[in-house]
């Protein structure tokens, strides 16, 4: 392996950061919702007390290196349309709290950063304007790199609107000399948005002064694509140096609320205190405000304060009308402001400053190191604790003087990494240890208040989502109004007419984010539906990736499996079947009662095309062929079947014509013309190619490319023909063409057309009162002509209401070029060609051809459709339509410029559909397949509910699910049987929501969907363990997976203390002055040995290992051993052990070895302990080597022998000197990994029974993972490090650099930008190329899959040299033509990060996927561009970039 490719296969979900605000809408715009409940006055208000929700902003969230905005969409109970559909949606339901039965999160923009985001916040547009700017978002990036984003409608995306960056030479003074930073910068924004200060290199604030909302950047005239300063931008930056103002160790920093200027409160330690002074030397820690004047650079001190505790470690401005900041300590909660202070103890720890006076302390102890906070009302702060406990915090004041904090405990959720409050009903818990929850909140004024003993608090937030408890909250002071000024003074004091005005916060979680994060360690395995007999990629089917995820109560055991392996209902063997579809029949009489819900409605018909004829099969029941008995056209293949009129009739259309049917009877015959008469003669021989069905019209797109439309009459039930003008016209050939059936609760491209819609849209609305055709909405016809242009008709009139230039070159926006001309050109990157390359390019331009079209929208209030077009190179373009509006003045002039040629101008205008826009969507997974040109083949097909999801099929060599979710479309393959020539859904009595596929074997199955989480970017199923797991292992002779599972249990606490002190040596503790009272939580750990039972049902453990107490298990393997007395090899399951008991003694671990063997019923396991042996340090990592045991205990590894009863020691080395982290062994070379000294190469010779060390990479190196890769004959050493990087070693003790081959090479070196924790070898699969060539030597090429703890999967490949130069060459081209989000470079995100350690850089030897895909989202004359530049074609990139993606298509 001289050269790879670095690859992300599952990008990363856990999020680490989240903020809100208005990024998408500002907060004056309309809010995203259902219209809200008008109440009459505003005492009505208070009576019903469902006060309407306000305006909510959006979230943003960032996972590693991914950024997302989110909509949150709200679902009023009181709007009756949408009853039936929230019954149907699984999401966000539950009970009806505050007007509101659910909430969900809509995805607006998914960025992928070359960059790691290391905080964020969002810049809000100030009070100004009345609210008409939106907010932006700030992001920072090491070392000091600052990017502002702002959502750009015009685009529907984010663009970057300044960016600011202190590295580099010019600012290495801001240094001071070092070179590591335990942090990277931190942002915070001034509440009211005029400006943001970031810290950076430990002390140094950079303060970024915001625009004021009049100048904006540019005038508005000059671009009309900058509307006066749309979003809140930065105008200018400086720098203030904190050592200057005599501060040293900042902790955290904060804008407060209240004052004229910004002012900000700056945490810090003026000296420095360690765990062994603490007794003496306890407040170390103080907070400044200083008030920041943006114009004249000046910050005076205007107040501070002394004294507060060493572990104080956050700030939490406290919002007006109170203001002030909270200092948040692990034992202590202090309150400061300007006039008044006062604190809160919450356990044992919290001494008091001067230790005289006594502190006030909660009711309860808890710990809040490591806590994260927001504020749900403007006095009352919700804490998220280490221990995913709710603490509700309560300021009780008086005027603006705080008297006293209460803190309540509240419900349990997920251990939470960033926590924001979206408006003024939600907040938001973002988690990178479990799934993160969107949650609403409710504080009911006057509730029944509940007595103090009450048990409900304890409830876990999200297993009792929908039975909503309600939780006791302290006393406020909203309601001081109502009551008299006396009892006012008696509630501050008494503790039992607190009562009085308490307030009861209901929460209701609406939403979930899955993560599978962190990934700890991973098995790979067989699934239980595997088929034994599959081969090539079907075989990937049978693997699933089992994976230790979460830490304490969110630890779960995730299974991902890439590919959808579907629960196989029947399977029926059926020939030369060309396509298939299900019909419904509704007869009039049950009509009448509207007994059945249009989704529970089962199919009436299958019809099944074959070769030279047609079968008809009743699906009520069960299957059975009616063929004879039906009025079906049955002579000949069919091309396409499908209901009309409601489904009261089904319609069929065959090569030459067409028969309506009702039920098994037909009621009317046509036969097809062509419309081309003067072509009569030439013209006998066209027969119908496709069909798009959209009741009550049917579009037929014939062979000799024209389209003729049946129009049908919803009154008699029968259907006429006629020819579009479009087809007359035009000497252009239709290649595809589908209908697109705008429904749902309001049409939604009527929208994008101009203010002319509202009159004809009214009037049609009226027409249809009669029930007939009221649901029916609009129909439009899309086109793609063979010159590649895509034009969009209203049907029936054929008005052409939008057209694209060049569809098919794959723009990444596209917009109606007859209204905004030239509009487009300012989208693509280059305009300008020289003559012979265009030439060049009009050749290659002429092989590509739409070959089909389909447009979706599926019923929900907000969905925006798609359009996905599938081009003959195998390319699938995918776009998502929005609106933007454009200015009149600025589109009037465009217009007359753009179409002189057109006569009547105002009439074309008034109906086109000028702020339509799509926007390209990237598709991450799929491998393309050509089709030829010229056949066009119906590979996508439309699901409305399969097992309750619904999307896109695309049949095909590569079949592939699109599922939308949340407006995003998820990517899942289906490998398992090969090809797939068609697809249908069906819903019967024995298959629920399911589906039939034929393969390209001729086997029909009837299928379902497995019930997996499939909004993700793999299908995953998490099975929770209420523990941490740690390890994972895949035990393939019994298909069982040990995992190791630490659980934390309470123990008292002396027990503790005696465990921590060496038996042998015997001291005892001099328990004089220790307070011996209480317990402490100790992880206890175990070994769980489970199963699957079921296909995705739940996991179960079959047989438990326990550790003793204090012990941890640290490895489980599964090995293979020689048996030296009986002559035979035993496969045993090995773990090994450490007991950690403190640093007073000695460590010493167990190797423990146990036999797996299955009781008769073969669902029992017996676990027998085979050997035990306690020895000298810890046993970090076994492995078996040639039928021995290779064990690392403590600073060496020793290679023992098994007798049957013994472990027999046979060899040893002195290394590594530390602690193994990870072993590796491929034949007898052993690769290991030390915690602190990077990586040993070792040999085993069995002759002369030696252990012998072949080299070692002399840096240092924190290793988390090793593995060997391996390139045909060549071996090389992968590691990754705690800098997340990765680096790849080898072994060639001829070349002179080595020392006589003491010294490991490097051969290439990444930054991968998440913390990789293990590594899997996986041979790579074969590709096209592979077959052609014969005796290759790539059989024996292997990749190696990788786990992070960001939550992310992706893979390392070999690549050929020529391949590798070709890409490299290529990915140099893309750094400088694309435009990356945020600004980032990603050369320099890729570089290898030494942390300030000395490193010689390695070769540059691998190349970044994650940069070369943005290949394939460029236009396609930009592709062509660049592919020449670089000296090769377009297809030669695809096809490698295809190879690559076929041959690491694993699971």
């Amino acid at each position: 392996m001289s050269f790879a490719a670095f690859k992300m296969m599952h990008w990363a979900t856990g999020i680490e950061h989240c903020a809100s605000g208005f990024i998408t809408h500002s907060s004056a715009d309309s809010t995203p919702k259902i219209p809200p409940i008008t109440a009459d006055d505003i005492d009505s208000d208070w009576t019903t007390s469902t006060k309407p929700i306000g305006p909510v902003p959006n979230l943003i969230t960032a996972a590693a290196n991914v950024l997302e905005v989110y909509i949150v969409r709200i679902q009023e109970e009181a709007s009756p349309s949408l009853a039936h559909k929230a019954a149907a949606e699984p999401k966000g339901g539950g009970a009806v709290l505050a007007g509101v039965s659910g909430a969900s999160l809509e995805l607006v923009c998914h960025d992928r950063l070359h960059g790691n985001v290391e905080s964020l916040e969002v810049l809000p547009n100030g009070a100004t304007d009345g609210g008409r700017r939106r907010d932006s978002i700030i992001l920072t990036f090491r070392d000091a790199k600052i990017s502002v984003l702002e959502f750009d409608e015009s685009i529907c995306g984010l663009r970057t609107s300044s960016m600011h960056c202190f590295e580099g030479s010019d600012w290495v003074h801001l240094r001071r000399g070092r070179e590591f930073f335990p942090r990277g910068p931190l942002v915070k924004v001034d509440p009211l948005g005029r400006c943001a200060a970031v810290l950076a290199y430990g002390l140094q604030m950079i303060v970024l002064k915001a625009a004021e909302a009049s100048t904006g950047l540019t005038a508005p005239a000059e671009d009309s694509t900058f509307r006066a300063a749309a979003a809140s931008r930065i105008e200018s930056s400086y720098i203030v140096g904190l050592r200057d103002l005599d501060m040293k160790h900042v902790k955290d920093f904060i804008f407060i609320h209240g004052y004229i200027e910004p002012v900000v409160v700056i945490l810090h330690e003026h000296e420095l205190t360690w765990a062994g002074r603490v007794a003496w030397k306890h407040h170390t820690c103080m907070v400044s405000a200083l008030s920041v004047n943006t114009t004249l650079k000046q910050h005076p001190l205007i107040w501070s304060a002394m004294n507060l505790p060493h572990d104080a470690y956050k700030l939490l401005a406290v919002p007006s009308p109170i203001g002030g900041v909270l200092v948040i300590g692990a034992n202590t909660i202090h309150y400061h402001s300007q006039s008044a202070s006062c604190h809160l103890g919450l356990n044992n720890f919290a001494v008091p400053a001067d230790g005289s006076q006594e502190m006030p302390r909660s009711g309860f102890t808890t710990e809040l190191d490591a806590a994260t906070a927001t504020w749900l009302t403007n006095d009352v702060a919700v804490f998220s604790s280490k221990s995913g406990e709710l603490l509700l915090l309560t300021l009780v004041y008086d005027g603006r003087v705080v008297q006293r904090l209460e803190l309540m405990k509240s419900r349990a959720s997920v251990l939470t990494s960033d926590i924001t409050t979206i408006g003024s009903s939600f907040f938001f818990l973002g988690s990178r240890l479990g799934d993160s929850l969107l949650v609403q909140y409710y504080s009911g004024i006057g509730a029944p208040t509940l007595n103090h003993g009450v048990k409900e608090e304890v409830g876990d937030i999200e297993s009792d989502a929908p039975s909503m408890k309600r939780l006791r909250r302290s006393p406020s002071d909203a309601l001081q109004d109502l009551i008299t000024s006396e009892e006012l003074t008696f509630y501050g004091t008494g503790p039992n007419n607190a009562q009085i005005a308490q307030k009861n916060f209901t929460f209701a979680v609406r939403d979930s984010l899955l993560n599978i994060g962190p990934l700890k360690d991973f098995s790979y395995g067989m699934r239980i539906n595997g088929d034994p007999s599959a081969t090539g990629v079907a075989k990937q089917s049978n693997y699933e990736l089992v994976c230790c995820s979460g830490h304490g109560k969110n630890g779960a055991l995730t299974v991902l499996q890439k590919s959808i392996r579907p629960d196989t209902i029947t399977q029926e063997s059926l020939p030369g079947c060309k396509g298939i579809w299900t019909v419904y029949h509704k007869n009039l009489r049950s009509d009448s009662s509207k007994g059945v819900a249009d989704e529970d409605e089962y199919h009436a018909y299958l019809i099944i095309s074959l070769e030279n004829r047609t079968m008809v099969l009743q699906t009520a029941n069960n299957l059975e062929e009616v063929t004879e008995n039906v009025d079906y056209y049955v002579q000949g293949t069919t091309v396409a079947a499908g209901n009309l009129f409601g489904r009261r009739r089904v319609i069929q259309v065959f090569a030459r014509g067409a028969r309506i049917l009702d039920g098994a009877f037909m009621t009317q015959d046509l036969s097809l013309k062509s419309s081309n008469t003067e072509m009569n003669v030439a013209s006998d021989g066209a027969t119908v190619s496709s069909v798009s069905i959209a009741d009550p019209y049917v579009l037929l797109r014939m062979t000799d490319g024209s389209i003729q439309l049946l129009v049908g009459d919803p009154y008699t039930c029968s259907v006429s023909v006629i020819n579009p003008p479009v087809s007359e016209n035009s000497d252009k050939l239709v290649l595809a063409c589908t209908l697109y059936h705008d429904k749902g609760p309001e049409p939604w491209i009527r929208k994008t057309s101009t203010d002319a819609w509202l009159s004809t849209g009214i009037g049609e609305a009226i027409d249809g009162a009669d029930g007939s055709t009221h649901d029916h909405g609009d129909v439009y016809c899309v086109l793609c002509y063979d010159n590649g242009d895509l034009e969009i008709f209203d049907v029936p009139n054929f008005n052409s209401i939008f057209l694209v230039d060049k569809f098919v070159s794959g723009r990444s926006h596209i917009l109606d070029t007859f209204f905004h001309g030239a509009a487009n050109n300012h989208i693509n990157l280059t305009n300008k060609y020289s003559e012979d390359i265009g030439q060049v390019r009009k050749e290659a331009n002429h092989s590509i051809k739409v070959v089909e079209l389909s447009m979706q929208r599926w019923d929900s209030e907000h969905n925006r459709p798609f359009l996905l077009g599938i081009l003959s190179d195998g390319t699938i373009l995918c776009y998502h339509a929005y609106i933007y509006e454009v200015s009149d003045n600025a589109s009037k002039t465009e217009g007359v410029v753009s179409s002189q040629n057109s006569v009547n101008l105002s009439n074309a205008n008034a109906s086109r559909l000028r702020n339509l826009r799509f926007v390209r969507v990237p598709l991450d997974t799929y491998a393309k397949e050509e089709t030829p040109s010229g056949v066009c083949s119906q590979r996508i097909t439309v699901f409305k509910n399969v097992g309750g999801l619904q999307g896109f099929f695309l049949s095909g060599s590569r079949p592939m699910w699109f599922m939308m979710f949340r407006e995003r479309l998820r990517m899942h393959p289906q490998g398992c049987d090969g090809p797939i020539v068609a697809f249908t859904v069906l819903h019967n009595v024995n298959c629920n929501h399911g589906f039939i596929c034929i393969t390209s074997e001729g086997a029909l199955k009837i299928c379902q969907l497995p019930a997996l989480s499939y909004d993700n970017y793999w299908p995953v199923q998490k099975i929770g363990l209420k523990g941490t797991p740690h390890q994972v292992t895949y035990f393939a002779e019994k298909n069982l997976y040990p995992v190791i599972v630490s659980v934390p249990v309470l123990k008292p606490l002396n027990q503790v203390l005696s465990s921590l002190v060496d038996q042998e040596v015997g001291n005892q503790f001099e328990h004089d002055n220790i307070n011996m009272e209480g317990t402490y939580p100790m992880e206890e750990f175990e070994v769980r040995i489970m199963e699957p039972e079921k296909i995705n049902g739940p996991w179960q453990t079959r047989a438990t290992i326990p550790m003793q107490s204090s012990e941890h298990a640290l490895t489980v393997r599964v090995v293979t051993l020689f048996n030296t007395t009986a002559q035979r090899n035993e496969t045993l399951l090995a773990i090994g052990t450490a007991y950690v008991q403190g640093e007073d003694v000695a460590a010493r671990g167990r190797i423990l070895l146990y036999s797996v063997e299955r009781i008769s019923d073969n669902i029992q396991v017996k676990v027998t302990e085979v050997y035990s042996k306690e020895l000298k340090g810890a046993i970090s990592a076994l492995a078996s080597l040639q039928g021995h045991l290779l064990l690392a205990s403590g600073p060496k590894i020793i290679l023992h022998k098994w007798t049957g009863s013994e472990l027999n020691g046979v060899a040893f080395h002195d290394v590594p000197p530390l602690y193994v982290v990870s072993l590796n062994i491929v034949k007898n070379f052993i690769l290991l990994g030390d915690i602190h000294k990077s990586i040993y190469f070792l040999s085993w010779k069995e002759q002369g029974s030696q252990l012998n060390l072949l080299a070692k990479d002399f840096g240092s190196l924190d290793c988390l993972a090793t593995e060997f890769l391996i390139d045909g004959s060549t071996l090389s050493l992968t590691v990754s490090d705690d800098q997340k990087n990765v680096q790849i070693f080898y072994y060639a003790p001829k070349v002179s650099e080595s020392w006589k081959g003491q010294k490991l090479l490097s051969r290439a070196e990444f930054h991968v930008g998440a913390h990789i924790t293990k590594f899997l070898r996986l041979q790579l699969l074969p590709t096209s190329a592979d077959r052609t060539m014969p005796g290759s030597d790539k059989t024996n090429r292997f990749a190696l899959l990788f786990g992070t703890l960001e939550g992310s999967i992706g893979c390392i490949a070999p690549l050929e040299e020529l391949t590798f130069r070709r890409l490299q060459s290529l990915q140099k081209k893309l750094v400088d033509s694309v435009c990356h989000v945020a600004g980032l470079n990603p050369r320099s995100f890729r570089h290898f990060h030494s942390n300030g350690k000395a490193h010689r850089p390695g070769p540059d030897s691998i190349v970044d996927c994650e940069l070369l895909v943005h290949f394939e989202m460029l236009a396609l004359e930009d592709q062509l561009e660049i592919a020449n530049q670089i000296g090769t074609t377009r297809m030669q990139i695809m096809s490698n970039l295809n190879d690559l993606s076929v041959a690491t298509n694993f699971l």
